[in-house]
């Protein structure tokens, strides 16, 4: 230890002794020695010693860091959800889904007028075909339904307001370019009916050739019917697409 880190300091003991009833002082004096240098402090220490509260600040700066990406996956999250369910589709049951329409495969037979009003009281209508797609979908299902030949399907399509201009459902014409009649149908044969044949039906139990199997018939024999309506959206149950 230097001279100059030292601090000098005197200091005064009194003592108190009588003698002879007079009161004596002595004094005694010691020197005392005070270092100024503080003991040096390791580097490893140095380099722990962390301002008073950052610790904390840091440990929350972490919890706040993770709240936000948490925050963030949920409101990502069910931004998916609500996409999910507002593109689902759903029938209810005895109703199939297929390409965003619901079809009802109706087995009890009656006339061609009587299965489009069954189909209406479910809230749909007698099939309209729209495309080959669709044709190919009908004419695989109605394969494993009938039983035998006859066992057909009424659709909606029909010329009974004006023979050979044949009309679906909804009011729009045939297209020419999309039909699926069998060899020569519809062919308006009087034989058992002298209105003749004036509603389309289809199936064929086999197999159709190229997806014909379309025929024409006298609205009041009964048949099986295809009915359909648009599925609904936004159901509990739902298949997405």
């Amino acid at each position: 230890m230097t001279e100059a880190d030292v601090t000098y300091a005197d200091v005064k003991f009194n003592k108190s002794r009588a003698r002879e009833n007079v009161a004596s002082e002595e004094s005694t004096y010691s020197e005392v020695k005070i270092s100024n240098k503080h003991p040096p402090v390791s580097a490893n220490c140095a380099e722990n010693i962390q301002p008073p509260g950052s610790s904390k600040r840091s440990k929350v700066t972490s919890e706040r860091l993770v709240l936000l990406v948490l925050i963030g996956l949920l409101v990502a999250s069910l931004a998916a959800l609500g996409v999910t369910y507002e593109t689902c589709l759903k029938c209810g049951a005895g109703w199939e889904l297929h390409g965003g329409t619901c079809y009802k495969f109706n087995t009890n037979k009656s006339s061609w007028t009587e299965s489009r009003d069954s189909c209406q009281d479910l809230g749909g209508d007698l099939v309209k075909i729209d495309g080959r797609e669709e044709q190919m979908f009908l004419e695989e299902k109605l394969r494993g339904l009938m039983e035998e030949a006859e066992d057909k399907f009424w659709i909606g399509l029909t010329d009974s307001e004006l023979e050979g201009r044949w009309l679906w459902v909804d009011g729009s014409p045939l297209d020419e370019s999309l039909k699926f009649w069998w060899n020569k149908e519809p062919d308006d044969w009087k034989g058992q009916n002298p209105a003749g044949e004036d509603c389309g039906r289809m199936g064929e139990k086999g197999g159709a050739s190229d997806l014909k199997c379309w025929f024409d018939r006298s609205c009041n024999d009964p048949h099986k019917s295809i009915c359909e309506k648009t599925a609904v959206s936004g159901q509990t149950s739902c298949v997405c697409v």
